[in-house]
């Protein structure tokens, strides 16, 4: 392997992991710890921020620069980006679609035509339904909200309610979560002693405190939101054991439109909500595993009418004009 090449592995290998100790990097490229050495240091001549760290546990590893060194990128991994920058031109978070334009204009430039091509076949197979009225997100707001999650440390915005009504929140983020149609921040409310889901479009100059934190025992990010989303804001919550097992009703069930929660291996409880038993005799019909209804008693009486009125129905046979 010539001395081009194996600087450009070794920055591959950078790019994978954490850190990198000099044996491993030495094994991997088969040279000497040495010659790791002077390849970090032309890494390092060529804008790349490569940083070591002594003593044990210390290693290689890519650190932050005052520019943005080039990357490398396999085939897949330029065509994933190409194609999730053609999705980020219509995201709900505002400021973005240009960035991603001029983005995925760069890249084109310098994509081998194969991989063009296979862009354009997936772009040109594909349509994005209109998204209505959802709310868009601020992308600075985006962007501050996921450094304070990267960094543990605490953020101090504004907060809009669904009445329009502000308060001040002083938060210790723990993730992001995007449903799919919004954005929330879920967070330990620090006055309120207790955790919360915040929608990012209601979120109003958010700033970094400087306080760090650490958590003892966090919840599940995305079972917070579905809880937040698809049950408490409503009236009436049904629950049925569905006879599947948790991880395929998962795949079935978006996270904002019901809760999931396991039973054994084969069987698993979900729960969803609505304000009347009209959308919940809907849900449950659309179920597509045999379940049975916990509660309430209301909904089970709803759907076994439903049942008999669609079973008289289909006994019914269309009567001819002769």
């Amino acid at each position: 392997m010539d001395t081009a090449a194996r600087v450009l592995r070794l920055l591959s290998l950078l790019q994978t992991r954490p850190v990198w100790d000099g044996p491993e990097l030495a094994a991997r490229l088969g040279v000497t710890t040495r010659t790791v050495r002077r390849d970090v240091t032309r890494l390092r001549s060529l804008g790349y921020p490569v940083e070591a760290d002594a003593g044990h546990g210390g290693g290689y590893h890519l650190g932050h620069g005052g520019r943005l060194p080039p990357l490398l990128l396999d085939d897949d991994e330029a065509v994933a980006i190409a194609v999730g920058l053609r999705v980020a031109t219509t995201t709900t978070v505002s400021g973005v679609e240009e960035s991603a334009i001029a983005a995925l204009t760069k890249l084109h430039q310098v994509l081998p035509v194969r991989l063009r091509e296979q862009v354009a076949a997936v772009a040109g197979s594909t349509i994005q339904l209109p998204r209505g009225d959802l709310p868009s997100v601020d992308a600075e707001v985006l962007v501050v909200l996921a450094a304070g999650c990267r960094w543990t440390e605490g953020i101090k915005f504004t907060y809009r309610d669904h009445a329009g009504q502000e308060s001040q929140r002083s938060v210790e983020p723990l993730r992001i979560v995007h449903t799919g149609r919004r954005w929330y921040l879920v967070a330990r409310d620090r006055d309120r002693e207790a955790w919360r889901t915040f929608r990012i479009d209601r979120i109003v100059g958010p700033a970094l405190t400087g306080q760090r934190y650490s958590f003892d025992d966090p919840p599940d990010p995305v079972a917070l939101v579905a809880e937040g989303t698809a049950v408490v804001p409503w009236e009436i919550e049904a629950r049925v054991l569905v006879h599947a097992g948790a991880e395929d009703v998962a795949r079935v069930v978006p996270a904002g439109d019901g809760v999931v929660e396991a039973v054994d291996a084969s069987s698993c409880v979900l729960r969803f909500a609505a304000n009347d038993l009209g959308p919940l005799v809907a849900y449950a019909a659309r179920i597509p595993w045999d379940f049975d209804v916990l509660a309430p008693a209301e909904l089970r009486d709803a759907i076994h009418e439903l049942g008999e009125r669609l079973t008289r129905a289909g006994r019914h046979v269309a009567v001819g004009n002769g």
